[in-house]
């Protein structure tokens, strides 16, 4: 996984989030309703991001271009 692929994994959860708001908007489901998504998106990203850094932290990798 190179540096590149390293800052992508920031815009996961913005991409995840934005995705779902306009699937509730699509649907006209309120925001309150679809707060639980939200919450589920950001801990999920928050778990993935927790793997790779640790995984990172393992290895000894540190990414020279960011």
């Amino acid at each position: 996984m190179g540096p590149n692929n390293v800052q992508t994994l920031f815009l996961f959860p913005i991409v995840l989030c934005l995705g779902w708001y306009l699937f509730l908007r699509y649907n006209n489901v309120p925001i309150k309703e679809g707060k639980k998504g939200f919450m589920y998106i950001l801990a999920f990203s928050a778990f993935v991001l927790g793997f790779f850094v640790l995984i990172m932290q393992i290895t000894e990798y540190t990414p020279t271009d960011l």
